[in-house]
């Protein structure tokens, strides 16, 4: 299994902790909570059972009786509510037969796709509660484990209950899209022969999504795949997004108009602009997306470095997000490969690797050796300066040092000529006399491709390559 170094241990910790275990994993979909788990156990489990989509009450009593007698349960009748079939669950799991693990000798029950067993007017919750507050959380060799794509439901029903569920939850595991050193090992793995600019790309428009990594066809160029698997008509990712949103969250419609709005908006916007769009409003509804949006990694929330009292900003930051409303729902695009070289496309490609950047700021802080130095993330937009200048990210660290990240894609090394060279200064000293800053400015130039040296480079202080990130 690659990567999963934090999320295994904590499955470790809770598989030999000898007490009653809850475990919520949760996470945007096809980013691999299901195999981690699956994976993890070697699929060894005293009862599992998934959620199937769009099925009535009936039809999800209906499979979970299919598990039930498959770990061995003898009715055969279809129970006639959660009420029972969590019944028949603690009968099988409190069978001198039932399977436990090997190593710590618990019995472990993961259930799939939970959200989509709570149906149209069913006792589900209310079951899965009495079972757990009843028996569950008594056993102490009991590991529950939960999961499921429908984020809105894992948070507002089990992560934020009020109810039975309150403080019921031991752990949880919110899994992550895989960063740029995952994403070039599973390539490889996958015997996809990459450059290290084709991998940075590659995360550029599929993210860390290892669902979607995995369908690259190694006997392909990057561009010939994403015709193949997005452009193409009946390519296996070309509805992918359309069918995003819906996966995730019951009602979609205040989270696809939040990100329209931020979509029109590079660097991102105020909650009171969102409050304004029509389709969006404002008040808990708001809150509520926005921190759903947040908790799936879709978007980030950070503030102005001299303006924090106007409230956080929101953008977005999911790539596969970014590359599908700029190149994909705009349309106007029917081939990637024809599309390379345009304008659009470097339009595009410098935003996505900003937003890449932004989503490494964690290896940013390990390249210029501050990994164990308090540092926070800001941007910055001039205020007073004629002409304008703005910082998409500044390192504020407790070392007396901030580090103004400027963020460019080329396909060879960069070149700092004058004109950049004067514009980078204007930007230090703009921040500087507008700011006030009580540190040393320190200009950092994040290139893909390296940079040029030449008698301009000495304006900054460091270069980091795409190679250091890989």
């Amino acid at each position: 299994m690659i990567g999963r170094i934090n999320e295994k241990e904590i499955l470790g910790q809770c598989n030999n902790s000898g007490r009653p275990e809850f475990i919520v994993v949760y996470g945007r979909r096809r980013v691999g909570k299901t195999f981690l788990i699956k994976e993890y156990f070697n699929e060894r489990f005293s009862f599992y059972a998934t959620g199937i989509n769009s099925q009535n009450v009936r039809g999800q009593l209906k499979a979970f009786n299919i598990s039930l007698r498959e770990y061995g349960c003898s009715d055969t009748s279809i129970p006639k509510d959660w009420f029972e079939a969590f019944m028949r669950l603690k009968k099988v799991l409190e069978a001198k037969t039932v399977r436990r693990n090997s190593i710590s000798g618990r019995r472990i029950v993961f259930l799939d796709e939970l959200p989509w067993m709570d149906t149209a007017k069913s006792d589900f919750k209310s079951a899965l509660d009495y079972f757990w507050n009843s028996w569950g959380s008594s056993q102490k060799d009991l590991m529950l484990i939960v999961c499921g794509s429908a984020t809105s439901w894992i948070i507002n029903n089990l992560l934020a209950d009020t109810g039975g569920f309150y403080n019921r939850i031991t752990r949880r595991i919110h899994l992550a899209p895989f960063s740029l050193t995952e994403c070039k090992e599973l390539l490889a793995q996958n015997n996809m022969i990459m450059t290290n600019k084709q991998i940075l790309e590659t995360y550029m428009i599929f993210g860390g999504i290892p669902f979607y990594l995995n369908m690259l066809n190694s006997g392909l160029s990057l561009a010939q795949n994403v015709d193949a698997l997005i452009f193409n008509e009946y390519g296996d990712l070309h509805y992918e997004y359309k069918n995003l949103f819906d996966s995730l969250f019951k009602n979609p419609g205040k989270h696809n108009s939040i990100i329209d709005a931020l979509s029109k908006s590079k660097d991102g916007m105020l909650r009171t602009e969102l409050a304004k769009v029509k389709t969006i409003g404002d008040g808990e509804p708001l809150t509520k997306a926005l921190s759903e949006l947040e908790e799936c990694g879709f978007i980030r929330k950070y503030q102005d470095f001299t303006t924090p009292k106007q409230g956080n900003i929101f953008q977005i930051i999911d790539p596969f997000v970014l590359f599908s409303l700029k190149c994909i729902e705009d349309g106007g695009i029917s081939s990637w490969e024809n599309y390379i070289n345009s304008p659009g496309y470097y339009a595009w490609r410098g935003n996505a690797f900003e937003i890449l950047c932004l989503n490494h700021v964690d290896v940013i802080k390990r390249i210029l050796g501050i990994s164990g130095v308090e540092t926070n993330a800001y941007a910055w937009r001039s205020k007073k300066t004629v002409p304008g200048a703005q910082i998409d990210l500044l390192l504020d660290r407790k070392d007396g040092i901030i580090n103004i990240c400027e963020m460019k894609f080329s396909d060879r090394e960069y070149v700092i000529t004058k004109q950049v060279e004067d514009d980078l200064i204007h930007k230090r000293d703009a921040f500087r006399n507008e700011a006030n800053p009580n540190s040393a400015l320190h200009i950092t130039l994040i290139s893909a491709s390296g940079v040029k040296n030449n008698e301009h480079k000495d304006v900054v202080q460091k270069v980091i390559s795409g190679d250091d990130f890989l």
